[in-house]
């Protein structure tokens, strides 16, 4: 079983991606701001990170650079799931690392299909 975090602001958004998750059989950690993500990260580091770009104090591309930067986190999936569309931001997320860009809204199962082919992957 994996164990993945997801990180969003929003109740309903963490809620959606809770109960997805746990029905796939995944150890799901939340986390609802980036701050509360980093501090869960280093205490105890999960396997894949579905991390929302838009967020209060600390936003997601703050957080995906401190993750990528950092030797003991820089392994660990990054998926930003997030309503920025644009193609600068899909730029800025290769830039920083992140291993995939999902826009919301996004199909559920598509995205678990995607967690699931990360983590067969090995990319940790």
């Amino acid at each position: 079983m994996a164990r993945v975090m997801a990180v969003d602001d929003d109740p309903v958004i963490r809620g959606l991606l809770e109960v997805n998750l746990e029905m796939e059989g995944h150890d799901v950690i939340m986390a609802v701001d980036g701050r509360d993500a980093l501090d869960k990260v280093r205490a105890d580091p999960p396997d894949l990170i579905l991390l929302d770009v838009m967020m209060p104090d600390m936003d997601g591309w703050q957080v995906a650079a401190a993750l990528k930067g950092d030797r003991a986190t820089s392994g660990i999936p990054v998926v930003f799931l997030t309503a920025r569309a644009m193609e600068a931001d899909v730029r800025k997320g290769n830039e920083i690392g992140v291993e995939s860009y999902v826009t919301k809204p996004f199909d559920p199962i598509e995205l678990m299909r995607l967690v699931d082919r990360l983590l067969q992957a090995g990319t940790r």
